[in-house]
C-alpha cells in the first residue's frame, strides 16, 4: 500500500516555522504530498493562544506523523483527510 510523504522544510532560524496566529489562536500547516501526485495542504488548530505551549503541540503533532510515515503507517490526520 502506498502512503502519502510528509513535506516539511525547517527554517532552524525561524521557531515559528509552521505556526501561525489566527485571531489569537495558534495553528500548525504543512503538506502532505500523495502517492497519485497530488498534495494536501493541512492546517490544524493547535487550540492555545500560548505560542510556547503551540511549539510544543507542532513538535509533537509533526514527530506524530513522521513516525507513521517511516512505519509506512497512515496517520490519524492522514486517515481523516482521506475521509473527507
Amino acid at each position: 500500500m502506498s502512503t502519502s510523504t510528509l513535506a516539511i522544510r525547517t527554517n532552524q532560524r525561524n521557531l515559528n516555522h509552521h505556526l501561525f496566529n489566527n485571531n489569537g489562536t495558534w495553528w500548525v500547516h504543512f503538506s502532505l504530498h500523495r502517492p497519485d501526485h497530488t498534495k494536501d495542504r493541512i492546517r490544524e488548530s493547535l487550540g492555545t493562544s500560548c505560542l510556547t505551549k503551540a511549539r510544543e503541540l507542532r513538535d509533537l503533532a509533526l514527530a506524530h506523523l513522521e513516525l507513521h510515515a517511516r512505519l509506512g503507517e497512515p496517520s490519524r490526520m492522514s486517515q481523516e483527510r482521506r475521509a473527507a
